[in-house]
Formats: structure tokens, C-alpha cells, sequence
């Protein structure tokens, strides 16, 4: 008997990402969900720049590469042509929250009727482990080699109580994936998220606080607990906006 085999949404491809990301773990969980929905047929996934560059290698649906940081436009542009699909964007938060903070606000503003997966690994992940939008302070990076200072630097955004301030979105909940029962948690807000869109309720993101071991300097199981160390208390996990509960 099988218990255990790949989701049939991702190809056979490799991932290329490093040991310990949890990128990897993500993308299965998005996977499993398009399956469980029976959506592979009508899906269209539009892939960002940086870490995750490569997903349109690795989901079995139609995909299209984005300019950095515009994922939601055009998203925004395939899901008006093509309304009877299921469109998802899949961002790091350099794409989402730095060069393309203004799509992501705008296309949450308006509510349109797509899911952003949103991963946050406090880093500029591909590039060489630059500050980012949401690194901590006092977090080392190549960019702030003595920590980040909010007197030059500012303080972290946190996109899913940015986000919530606004009439737009349907759904908003941040999760993360360092632990079994997390993955299990992540994997029925991402299917959530999927289920509000082929419901047409309108704009859903899903937060997931990610490991980058390589640029944190951690071996992968520290850099698991550092999520639960330092960056949950920064992003508190929990759901920030649900119209099915508001309503």
C-alpha cells in the first residue's frame, strides 16, 4: 500500500535550492493542494525572480516568469483574461515586499479574485544575503555586517498586518514550516486560500515564515529554531484578515 508518494502537480525535476530550505517544503504543500482541489488543468502559476525563480521547472501547470516584483500584475492581467482559472503568484520577500510592494498593496487594495503565496525568510536569498524588507533588527547581513539599525535602516515590514489595514483582501494568515504540526497548519491555510478563489471571494495571501540556512550562517536544524526563536516573535503567527469569519 502506498502512503506516501509525490504530489502529481510537481514534475520530477530536481529542486536546486540549498540544503535545508524550505522552499522545497512549500512547493509540495502548494502541490498537494492543486491535486486535492483538482485544479492542475485550469491553474496558472506566475513565478517571481530570486530564490524561487525556477518554479515554473518544477509545478506541472501552466506558469509564466514575471519582471521582479510584479507577480500580482500580472496575475491581475492572466485572472481578469481568464476568470474561470485558478491563478496563484509564488514571491520571496525581496520580490514581494521590496521592488514589488507596490503590486502587492494595489492588487490587495482592489481584492482581486487571486492567491499569493508569500515567502519570508528575512533575507535576500539569491543575491547573496542582503537586508531585506523583512530582516530583523540587529540581524547580520551582508548588507548590515553590524545589524540591522532601525535609526538608518527602518524596521521590518510585516506585510500581513500592512495588508489587513485595508478593505481589499479576503484572506490573510501567516504560518511557517519548521515543524510537523506548522506544515500541517501551512497546508489547510494554502488550500484555503485556493478554496476563497474558486469561491470568488477575492484576494487571499498566505505569509510562510522560511528557513535560508545558507545566508543566515545556520546549520538547517538551527535555522529551524531560529523561526521559532527570533522570528515569531517579530511575525506572530495567526490569521490576519477572514471574511468568512467578518462576514
Amino acid at each position: 500500500m502506498v502512503v506516501f508518494e509525490k504530489p502529481k502537480a510537481l514534475t520530477d525535476a530536481v529542486f536546486h535550492y540549498c540544503p535545508g530550505c524550505t522552499h522545497g517544503i512549500v512547493h509540495r504543500l502548494v502541490a498537494e493542494c492543486i491535486d486535492e482541489l483538482g485544479i492542475e488543468g485550469k491553474t496558472i502559476g506566475v513565478a517571481p525572480v530570486g530564490c524561487s525563480v525556477l518554479a515554473y521547472n518544477y509545478f506541472t501547470c501552466d506558469m509564466i516568469e514575471a519582471a521582479h516584483g510584479r507577480a500580482p500584475a500580472v496575475a491581475t492581467g492572466v485572472k481578469r483574461s481568464l476568470p474561470d482559472h485558478v491563478v496563484f503568484t509564488y514571491q520571496g520577500d525581496g520580490d514581494l515586499a521590496s521592488i514589488g510592494m507596490c503590486e502587492t498593496v494595489h492588487a490587495a487594495a482592489r481584492g482581486e479574485n487571486i492567491t499569493v503565496i508569500f515567502i519570508n525568510n528575512a533575507i535576500y536569498g539569491m543575491t547573496g544575503g542582503q537586508m531585506a524588507p523583512t530582516s530583523l533588527i540587529g540581524q547580520v547581513t551582508q548588507t548590515s555586517p553590524y545589524g540591522r539599525d532601525p535609526k538608518t535602516q527602518g524596521y521590518p515590514i510585516r506585510v500581513c498586518e500592512l495588508l489587513s489595514s485595508l478593505d481589499g483582501p479576503a484572506y490573510l494568515e501567516r504560518v511557517t514550516v519548521n515543524n510537523v504540526k506548522n506544515v500541517n497548519r501551512a497546508k489547510k491555510a494554502i488550500k484555503k486560500a485556493f478554496q476563497n478563489q474558486l469561491d470568488g471571494k477575492g484576494f487571499s495571501l498566505i505569509e510562510v515564515l522560511s528557513s535560508c540556512p545558507t545566508n543566515w550562517g545556520l546549520t538547517p536544524k538551527k535555522a529551524l529554531e531560529w523561526i521559532d526563536e527570533k522570528m515569531i516573535p517579530q511575525y506572530p503567527l495567526g490569521v490576519y484578515r477572514d471574511c468568512d469569519k467578518e462576514g
